[in-house]
């Protein structure tokens, strides 16, 4: 990892792990041995299936936007840079890639093509999964002309965000200036991960939009601790339908938690209470369940965020075998993706929604590197 990327690094582990009261670590890991090859051939996979003009994307030429996103933050997570390191030269055609992409839409800020059906429908995903890529690029970026274009394409789309955000808080598939004044839990993660991407890369970012993010989240929390698809659909003001928790989302959510700085709140509390009950990996399950790809990219940062000691920390005296902690995680989890990898270094799609093996494999290399640490916004 370079200089500048560790010292940030260190820095917001350090805070960050502070306001939670857990002991911040002084390096990065390594991916343990026994898994080393399982990323590689992982990587390998997104390498040999980018196109020739620097994109990913699903089974028909779908979701190029996100797809792109997703596979450059796995071969970022990996160590390289759009300088240097194995994957540099697949980075920077990515990123030259979504950079071009910023420019063509209709709407300014906009990271994508609402020319393009495959996007049109559902912008604010790719935007958001492009826009965390580009703003951890952003700092190892040294042309001075082109450091300029990235952050005046940052700036602009972290304004999008704002200006795309519904009234009661979140975020739909396409914009609220759009006339989609709605809602939905997923996309409401990605715009929230995307910002903290940016303010770590020293990007203006509103806080009152982030303040608003937060709200919306906790909001769409019920008494039993979940976080519910749409909070708009259940109705202006009536908070939270009761029996419609959603354990994928609810692991998102505390992602989010940490972008909008509440490290205290009591409602990580709540939140990390009913996503051990609902996702049984780490105490002996397997990783087959509704969501799986989307679930694990959220709940594998929560646990790793975590560490051995986290969950003894918000909550004493637990028993032993409901404490949630990142090595008993990593342990099923990577188990379980060595023994699923298939041939060509892909997964298959995963269960309840899939978009196909770039999807699948973008966000299991990811988890499978978080012990590296290179990122700011995956960091403890």
């Amino acid at each position: 990892m370079k200089a500048r990327t560790w010292r940030v690094g260190v820095f917001l582990m350090a805070v960050a792990a502070g306001w939670l009261g857990l002991a911040a670590p002084s390096r990065a890991d390594e991916v343990p041995e026994e898994y080393r090859e399982t990323v590689r051939k992982g990587l390998e996979y997104l390498k040999k299936t980018q196109a020739k003009d620097g994109h990913w994307a699903a089974q028909g030429d779908q979701h190029p936007i996100a797809m792109t996103g997703l596979a450059t933050i796995a071969l970022m997570a990996e160590g390289s840079t759009i300088r240097q390191g194995k994957y540099a030269n697949e980075i920077r055609r990515a990123v030259d890639w979504m950079m071009d992409r910023s420019q063509r839409g209709q709407r300014d800020g906009l990271i994508g093509d609402t020319n393009n059906p495959a996007e049109a429908g559902r912008y604010m995903y790719g935007h958001g999964f492009a826009l965390t890529a580009l703003a951890l690029a952003y700092g190892e970026e040294e042309d001075r002309d082109r450091q300029e274009r990235l952050k005046d394409i940052l700036t602009r789309a972290a304004k999008y965000i704002g200006n795309a955000q519904s009234t009661q808080g979140g975020w739909f598939y396409t914009s609220a200036k759009d006339g989609h004044d709605q809602d939905e839990g997923s996309v409401t993660v990605t715009q929230m991960q995307a910002l903290r991407a940016c303010k770590n890369a020293g990007i203006p970012v509103s806080k009152a939009i982030v303040k608003k993010g937060y709200d919306y989240l906790k909001n769409s929390t019920t008494p039993r601790g979940g976080v519910v698809y749409s909070l708009g659909r259940g109705g202006a003001g009536m908070g939270a339908p009761a029996g419609g928790e959603r354990p994928a989302l609810t692991a998102a959510a505390i992602a989010c938690l940490f972008s909008a700085g509440e490290y205290k709140d009591e409602l990580i509390k709540k939140w990390f209470k009913y996503s051990q009950t609902a996702i049984p990996i780490g105490r002996g399950g397997g990783i087959r369940m509704g969501h799986d790809e989307y679930t694990h990219f959220y709940w594998a940062q929560a646990c790793y965020f975590l560490g051995e000691d986290g969950w003894e920390k918000m909550f004493p005296n637990s028993p032993a075998n409901e404490k949630v902690t990142w090595s008993a995680y990593r342990r099923d989890m990577f188990d379980n993706l060595k023994r699923t990898q298939t041939g060509d270094g892909s997964w298959p799609s995963g269960g309840g929604f899939s978009v196909g093996p770039v999807y699948s494999t973008a966000i299991y290399c990811t988890i499978m590197q978080l012990d590296l640490g290179t990122l700011p916004v995956f960091q403890r």
